[in-house]
């Protein structure tokens, strides 16, 4: 551990951050390797159960690259770069199986959309179990991989892939933090058990948080497309789940209230430790037209940051993150969005950890 703070001071003082992006450097052009780095950014460039448009597992390569055109000063964090910030090499087989597995769950949803017909249904019965399998194998890999350097000291971020890939992430965060709970930012619930016959399926992954006895509160924001079985779920929870829907954030502002206001009741909501799980369609879809499942409405970009901040100033820990569901589309920006929101995401979870100091005034 000496050895790499040293090496990280080494760079530090060389470093100039007012430089073009070096392509030759980490994520956002930073000099820092993962071992030397307080925060690593784990890539999982899975897609497997994605019901509707893909592309989400191109989507860390998509946002490294666009990382480079990010400029690092934040006016809140002028210190940002300094802090050791550094994404770990994709895992390509992880890619591979992802890009194996997704045309075998494609056709298994047309067979559904279909009707199930009967003449084809020995060719598609075994393939809930079959990727079902790989999912479980996923969620065991990113344990042990996101456990390790939890335990060497990292803070972590995921970076998807679609929002199934953080599950395993969670279960290491469980074996570690007695209980917390989850901030999410997404257009859909995700509460659905198993849905298409997909255990890990990306629209199962909060019913699947909530296995977990540690995660005390799951706190929603942004929602606007959910399905009945959800609100019911929500509804039955005895305030485990707490759902700000878009509606209902829209309609008290316009009702005159203010976005800080609002802000505060969701903060007021979570307990003393926060995992933050960002799905990029909790945006307005102006900022995210490629991602898989847009949905008119949805947060600005600022409001999006100004909430994080705001839990961040508030006391609480954000002991974990994730960034999901961007996919690059026709053009960069998706990416281009999607780097802006990591970097952010990243420096205010290492302030929530003692890792980075903020200026007591917003500026």
């Amino acid at each position: 551990m000496a050895d790499s703070s040293s090496a990280l001071e080494r760079k530090l003082a060389s470093f100039d951050p007012n430089a073009l992006g070096d392509t030759a450097g980490g994520i956002f052009g930073l000099p820092f390797t993962p071992e030397e780095a307080r925060v690593v950014v784990v890539p999982v460039p899975w897609e497997v159960t994605v019901s509707y448009r893909g592309g989400t597992a191109e989507g860390p390569e998509a946002m490294r690259q666009a990382s480079l055109q990010v400029d690092l000063y934040d006016p809140d964090l002028p210190d940002a770069w300094r802090m050791g910030l550094a994404m770990e090499a994709q895992e390509e087989k992880i890619a591979e199986e992802s890009r194996t597995l997704r045309p075998l769950a494609e056709e298994y949803i047309g067979w559904l959309e279909d009707g199930e017909p009967e003449e084809t249904h020995d060719s598609f019965v075994e393939v809930p179990t079959r990727i079902g399998q790989r999912g479980q194998a996923l969620l065991e890999w990113l344990k042990a991989k996101t456990g390790a350097l939890l335990d060497a000291g990292k803070a972590v971020m995921v970076l998807g892939g679609d929002h199934s890939t953080p599950l395993g992430y969670l279960h290491a965060l469980a074996e570690r933090h007695e209980e917390y709970g989850i901030l999410q930012i997404d257009a859909h619930c995700d509460l659905r058990p198993a849905y298409e016959g997909f255990e890990f399926s990306h629209a199962s992954i909060m019913y699947n948080a909530l296995k977990l006895p540690q995660v005390k509160k799951l706190v929603q924001v942004g929602i606007r497309d959910y399905c009945q079985q959800e609100a019911e779920y929500v509804d039955q929870s005895n305030g485990r789940v707490v759902m700000f829907t878009d509606r209902f954030l829209q309609a008290e502002m316009l009702g005159g209230k203010s976005w800080k206001k609002e802000c505060k009741k969701i903060v007021a909501q979570l307990p003393a430790k926060v995992y933050l799980s960002f799905d990029i369609d909790g945006l307005d879809p102006k900022l995210c037209p490629g991602t898989g499942t847009p949905v008119p409405g949805g947060l600005e970009f600022e409001q999006a940051l100004y909430l994080i901040r705001m839990v961040v100033r508030s006391g609480r820990t954000i002991i974990g993150c994730d960034l999901n569901e961007v996919a690059p589309g026709d053009t960069e920006w998706n990416a281009i969005v999607g780097a802006r929101l990591l970097y952010h995401m990243a420096n205010w979870m290492g302030v929530s950890q003692g890792l980075l100091k903020a200026r007591a005034v917003e500026k």
